[in-house]
């Protein structure tokens, strides 16, 4: 779609969810699809919490859904005072979203044009790479579900003569005219100045990014070819050695692929090149690597990536559900010098020998649980059944 005239495609079928704020762009997005999917639509508000008339906002959005009979609900979220409540409300506004979501919903945000560019800028101006300015995609995956942009090729002109047109109305956010906020002071002060020096600026940085985002495919379909073709994956783990004897610009391809595809924060280059640079060290290094919440380490050859950010959800151990009823049921963690005897086996091992031999990296060791009955040994979580001798 690249007008306000025509019904997009790509909607057509589609259980769609537009992340309504009050403000004009959402408003007319949220006319232009329950105008063309009607009985499709529903609304979802974010109320941040960082203004005073919030509250007036939710009301308005309330107020308009249920005139035009559109399904509308509010979510209440609170952001922390920080040095960047821009990118803290954003995280969780998708956050909020996106657990709203049904099964085979659409969520749809208003992102136009000139959000393109100003995405555009923001992140040239920080240095970012092809994926930084690549910028939005039109559609992405987040969490399971679609993401689309139905307005992100049109301009911010169309949107306003669409509203005007059909006699919308629509709230003004007080915080868009804070110029202590970057996208803002782009928006106020830089790329009206741009714009009056350079003819169709918007429209041509637009294009720049859609450039982009077409070299960070072509990179992404590289990762993915050195990864299938070099078996650089072996159950979601990075292999080492065949990876390292690729040329360091494509190890630091699929690095930053997979590190993507995890939902990481990408690391800096610095940390990006230290990391490339440990994987020749002595293969017993203890590699432990950090950035932001996030920490690579290796063990046995292969690369193991966590968010600290997040507690680790294992499974429901077999092991731990035949034993936790019985009588004298008590649940220990593993001590120095203990040995074993696995189920099968004929004779004992020393409990970290078989820890090692499993491939258990050392930082799961202590955590793995040891199911005791009458005060005798069972079983091990991932061991399976096990007797202490």
């Amino acid at each position: 779609m690249e007008d306000l005239a025509n019904k997009d495609e790509y909607l057509v079928g589609k259980k769609i969810v537009v992340a309504l704020s009050g403000g004009i762009d959402s408003v007319v997005l949220l006319h232009f699809l329950n105008k063309h999917y009607p009985g499709n639509v529903r609304a979802v508000h974010i109320n941040h919490n960082l203004s005073k008339y919030s509250q007036e906002w939710h009301a308005f959005c309330a107020a308009l859904c249920k005139a035009d009979k559109i399904e509308y609900k509010d979510i209440d979220i609170n952001i922390k005072s920080s040095s960047n409540i821009e990118e803290n409300a954003r995280k969780k506004r998708y956050i909020s979203l996106t657990s709203e979501l049904r099964v085979g919903e659409t969520l749809c945000t208003a992102h136009h044009q000139e959000d393109q560019a100003e995405t555009f800028l923001l992140q040239l101006f920080r240095g970012s790479g092809v994926a930084g300015l690549a910028s939005m995609p039109k559609i992405k995956k987040i969490d399971g579900s679609d993401l689309y942009r139905p307005l992100l090729n049109i301009s911010k002109q169309k949107i306003i003569d669409y509203a005007l047109k059909n006699h919308l109305k629509w709230v003004e956010d007080d915080s868009n005219l804070d110029t202590n906020f970057k996208r803002n002071l782009l928006r106020i002060e830089f790329l009206p100045k741009l714009s009056s020096s350079f003819n169709g600026l918007i429209k041509n940085i637009s294009r720049s990014a859609s450039h982009q985002a077409e070299a960070l495919k072509l990179l992404q379909d590289l990762a993915e070819l050195d990864i299938v073709n070099f078996e650089l994956l072996i159950n979601n783990k990075i292999q080492v050695s065949p990876l390292i004897q690729l040329p360091k610009r494509r190890v630091a391809n699929v690095l930053r692929y997979f590190i993507s595809n995890l939902g990481f924060l990408l690391p800096s280059n610095k940390v990006l090149d230290e990391l490339i640079s440990s994987l020749n060290a002595k293969t017993d290094a203890n590699l432990i690597l950090r950035w932001h919440h996030y920490e690579v380490r290796r063990y046995n050859g292969e690369l193991y990536f966590f968010d600290e950010s997040v507690e680790s959800s294992n499974l429901p151990c077999p092991y731990y559900e035949s034993l936790k009823n019985i009588p004298n049921f008590e649940i220990r963690f593993r001590q120095e010098g203990q040995r074993v005897k696995l189920k099968g086996k004929n004779h004992s091992q020393s409990l970290k020998k078989v820890l090692q031999e499993s491939n258990i990296p050392p930082w799961e060791r202590d955590k793995l649980k040891m199911y005791y009955v009458d005060g005798s040994l069972r079983a091990m979580e991932t061991l399976g059944e096990i007797t202490e001798v």
